[in-house]
C-alpha cells in the first residue's frame, strides 16, 4: 500500500513541476516580447530604406530614416501603385564609359591609395554606388590621348590576315585599370564600341570619315573577333559590341565613320553574325548607337530577318530627339533589347539641381520607363579642363573630375544620378508596372524587383515644392515627403 501511495504522489509532483516550468517559460516569452531590443511589435510589417539627393546639394545620396510599412493604406496623399506581377524588361546595369582619357587619369594622376578609394566609391555596392556596366572604346575615340586603331599601317599597305593586330595602346592604361576594376566588380558588364576601323579598311584611307570598303567587310568581322579574343586573353570579357559609334556623323575631327543601315544589315547578316556563330563568339551584337531622333535606322535593320537573327538589340544616345523613341523601336520589335549608351554633362549646363532633374527625367527614369536595359553616361572621369581629349569637345564633364595637378577628386551630379540606380537596382532586376495618379504632376517614378526578391522604387520630384506621396505594393503601404527638386531611392 505504501508503495502504491508513493507512486501516486510521485506522479502528482511530476505534474505540478511540469506546470511550474510551463508557466515560467510563458512568463519569459512574455517578457521577451515586451523587450524593446527584441523583434518589432506586431503592428508593423517591415521597413523601407531611403536614400536622398537634393537639388540644392544639402544631401547627396544621404541615408535617411527608415519608413515603417503598414498593412493599412493612407488616403491622405496621392497613391503610387506598384504591380510586381506585371513585369517588363530585365536590367543589365548602370554606369559610364572607361575611355582612354578616363583610364589615363585614374592610372596616372592619383596615388595608389586615392585610386583604390575612388574605385571603391565607384564600383563597390556597399561603400560606393556599385556601377555595374561600362562602355569601352574599340580603338581611339575623341577622348583618347592619340588617334589609333589596333592595326595601323603605313599608307597604301593592307593586312587582311591581321598579322599586325595589337591591343598595344590599350595595354598602357585601359587594360590595367579594367583589371583593377574587375577585382572590385568581377561580374561587371562590358560593351565595346568602335569609332573607326583601321584606315586601310576605309574608302578614304583616313581614321576620320569615309566608309567601310566592301572588300573589307570580312576582315573587319575578323577584327571584332580578334578584339574579343585578345581582351579575353587579358581576363576581360566583352559582353556586347556595337558596330559603329554614331554612324550618321562622319564629319568629326576625331575618329569616325559613316555606316548607313543597309551597311550594318549587310555586315551583320553576311559577315559578322555568321563568323561569331561559327567561331563560338557569344558577344552580343547591338546596332545603331546614335541619337533618339532616328528610329527608322534600327527598325529597318531589324525588319531584315536574316540580320535580325544575330542582333540582340539597338543602342541610343541622347543628344537630340526624345527618349520615347526607344518605345517606338520596342513597339516595332518587342523581342529585341534597347540600350541607352551615351550622354554627357558639361560646361553648357552647370546647375547641379537642374542637371540632376534632367538626368532623372530623360536618362535614368526616362530610359528605363522606355524599355532600356541599361543607362550609361559618357566619360567616367575627366580632368578640370574637360580632358584630355583628341580634337573632341573641351566642355564635357566626367562622372567625377580628377584634378590633374593636385589629384583632388570631385563627385559630380552624374555620380549621384548613376548611384540612385546602380546601388539599388542590380543586374538581373526586372522593371515592374507602376501607376501614377493624374494629380501627381512634375513627378517621376520607376520600380523594380531585384534578383534577391527585394523591391526598389526611385521617385523624383521635379517641382519647386515638397510633395508627399503614398506608395502601395500589394499589402505593403508607406508614405514619404520628398523635398523639391530631389530624388529618392527606396528599397525593402
Amino acid at each position: 500500500m505504501q508503495h502504491n501511495y508513493f507512486s501516486k504522489s510521485s506522479d502528482l509532483l511530476g505534474i505540478l513541476l511540469t506546470l511550474v516550468i510551463c508557466i515560467s517559460l510563458f512568463s519569459c516569452k512574455a517578457k521577451e516580447s515586451a523587450d524593446p531590443s527584441g523583434p518589432a511589435p506586431p503592428s508593423g510589417v517591415g521597413k523601407v530604406n531611403v536614400w536622398l539627393t537634393k537639388g540644392d546639394k544639402t544631401k547627396l545620396l544621404n541615408r535617411e530614416g527608415d519608413l515603417p510599412i503598414s498593412k493599412t493604406a493612407s488616403s491622405a496623399w496621392p497613391v503610387i501603385r506598384m504591380d510586381t506581377v506585371t513585369r517588363h524588361q530585365s536590367i543589365e546595369g548602370f554606369g559610364a564609359a572607361l575611355t582612354g582619357s578616363s583610364a589615363y587619369l585614374l592610372h596616372n594622376k592619383l596615388s595608389d591609395g586615392a585610386r583604390q578609394t575612388l574605385l571603391r566609391n565607384l564600383f563597390d555596392t556597399v561603400n560606393g554606388i556599385g556601377i555595374s556596366y561600362l562602355r569601352m572604346t574599340i580603338g581611339a575615340s575623341d577622348f583618347s590621348l592619340s588617334n589609333f586603331t589596333y592595326d595601323d599601317l603605313p599608307s597604301g599597305e593592307t593586312d587582311f590576315p591581321l598579322q599586325h593586330f595589337s591591343l598595344g595602346m590599350d595595354t598602357v592604361d585601359v587594360i590595367p585599370m579594367m583589371k583593377t576594376i574587375l577585382q572590385l566588380s568581377p561580374a561587371i558588364k562590358l560593351l565595346g564600341s568602335p569609332w573607326s576601323p583601321p584606315p586601310w579598311m576605309k574608302t578614304n584611307g583616313s581614321i576620320k570619315g569615309g566608309k567601310l570598303r566592301t572588300d573589307c567587310y570580312d576582315v573587319y568581322a575578323d577584327y571584332f573577333i580578334r578584339y574579343v579574343q585578345e581582351m579575353k586573353n587579358h581576363g576581360i570579357t566583352i559582353a556586347a559590341i556595337t558596330l559603329q559609334n554614331e554612324p550618321l556623323y562622319a564629319a568629326a575631327g576625331y575618329p569616325c565613320m559613316e555606316m548607313q543601315p543597309g551597311d550594318q544589315s549587310e555586315f551583320i547578316k553576311n559577315h559578322l553574325g555568321p563568323k561569331f556563330q561559327t567561331g563560338g563568339i557569344h558577344t552580343q551584337i547591338i546596332i545603331y548607337d546614335h541619337n533618339w531622333d532616328n528610329t527608322t535606322y534600327a527598325i529597318s535593320i531589324l525588319n531584315d530577318a536574316a540580320a535580325k537573327q544575330f542582333i540582340t538589340g539597338s543602342a541610343f544616345h541622347g543628344y537630340s530627339g526624345d527618349v520615347s523613341a526607344m518605345s517606338s523601336v520596342h513597339a516595332a520589335h518587342p523581342d529585341k533589347g534597347l540600350y541607352f549608351t551615351e550622354i554627357s554633362g558639361g560646361t553648357w549646363a552647370t546647375n547641379f539641381g537642374d542637371n540632376l532633374m534632367w538626368n532623372m527625367k530623360n536618362i535614368f527614369i526616362g530610359a528605363t520607363q522606355n524599355w532600356s536595359k541599361c543607362a550609361l553616361l559618357w566619360n567616367l572621369a575627366l580632368d578640370q579642363q574637360g580632358g584630355p581629349h583628341e580634337n573632341g569637345s573641351s566642355t564635357c564633364r566626367g562622372v567625377v573630375t580628377i584634378n590633374s595637378s593636385s589629384g583632388l577628386v570631385t563627385f559630380n551630379e552624374e555620380y549621384y544620378s548613376i548611384g540612385h540606380f546602380s546601388k539599388f537596382v542590380r543586374p538581373g532586376a526586372v522593371r515592374v508596372a507602376l501607376s501614377l495618379p493624374a494629380a501627381l504632376t512634375e513627378f517621376g517614378a520607376v520600380a523594380f524587383v531585384n534578383p534577391d526578391g527585394s523591391k526598389a522604387i526611385i521617385i523624383c520630384n521635379y517641382s519647386a515644392t515638397q510633395k508627399t506621396v503614398s506608395i502601395q505594393q500589394g499589402e505593403n503601404n508607406f508614405s514619404y515627403s520628398i523635398p523639391a527638386q530631389s530624388v529618392a531611392s527606396m528599397t525593402w
